[in-house]
């Protein structure tokens, strides 16, 4: 009868450990950076929003998740993961060749390209030797950043920045004398504001892979591959039923999930 006892009580135990297990994996901790906008900023009253948040926010549904959604400065996302404080990043986070190596990706959620932007009538041009000298204002920690010290590091003055934002700050008060980040952002929250009137996208848009990746993707620990295909069946399915296009209208007039793959 002991032996009875022990055995039911064993096998509650790991029936409950199990149960809470399961319980767990439906709880999902999401971190985005709070700035960069419109993909992710945090609004007057202290909340998080934007593009990606409404996109996280969709996927969690689909997910039939519970999931909170917290803010964490760009240059410790990928620590922060590795360290799980979170579970996953939705933050623009570019699909690259290097970041796979430290974390796994979703596919991909959106792809928009990188521009620079210049004062107007400053005449810079987007060549060796209209770059030269120039001081160019960057996120630091970010695909655009690692271009321009690869490609023109010997050129130009790279000036790194914890945000957009502040590189936008410094390019108003002339302290840069271009911008070199998302075109998409750029646009958004710079150049259609009235404090960047005075400024102009300048030269192509770059979107090689090898130097921009692949598109935005979720970034989840290696070996997390139940919740990395969860995202995935989620993605396609906000992608089917018009709720990617619902949530995009809202902020852009444009696509920003680039060619499908």
């Amino acid at each position: 009868m002991k032996k009875l006892i022990a055995f039911v009580a064993a096998t509650l135990a790991l029936a409950v450990a199990a149960g809470t297990a399961s319980a767990d994996m439906k709880k999902v901790r999401i971190a985005t950076e709070g700035a960069y906008a419109p993909f992710n900023y945090i609004d007057p009253n202290g909340q998080l929003q934007g593009f990606d948040v409404d996109i996280a926010k969709a996927l969690c549904e689909k997910m039939k998740a519970e999931c909170e959604i917290v803010a964490q400065d760009w240059d410790g996302m990928i620590p922060g993961l590795l360290a799980k404080k979170y579970d996953a990043i939705i933050a623009q986070m570019s699909i690259t060749e290097e970041r796979k190596k430290k974390v796994d990706f979703s596919s991909k959620y959106a792809n928009t390209p990188t521009k620079f932007v210049r004062k107007k009538g400053s005449g810079i041009e987007i060549t060796d030797e209209g770059l030269k000298g120039k001081r160019i204002g960057v996120q630091v920690s970010t695909i655009q950043e690692n271009y321009l010290r690869e490609k023109y590091g010997s050129l130009v003055d790279v000036k790194s920045y914890d945000t957009v934002e502040n590189a936008n700050l410094d390019m108003l008060a002339g302290r840069v004398d271009l911008l070199f980040a998302d075109a998409v952002a750029l646009d958004e929250d710079f150049l259609k504001t009235d404090a960047g009137k005075d400024f102009e996208f300048v030269g192509p848009a770059f979107d090689d892979p090898k130097w921009f990746g692949e598109g935005a993707g979720i970034a989840v620990r290696k070996g997390e591959d139940e919740l990395r295909e969860g995202f995935n069946r989620a993605i396609d399915e906000i992608r089917k039923d018009g709720t990617y296009n619902k949530i995009q209208s809202k902020y852009f007039a444009y696509d920003v999930y680039g060619t499908e793959s």
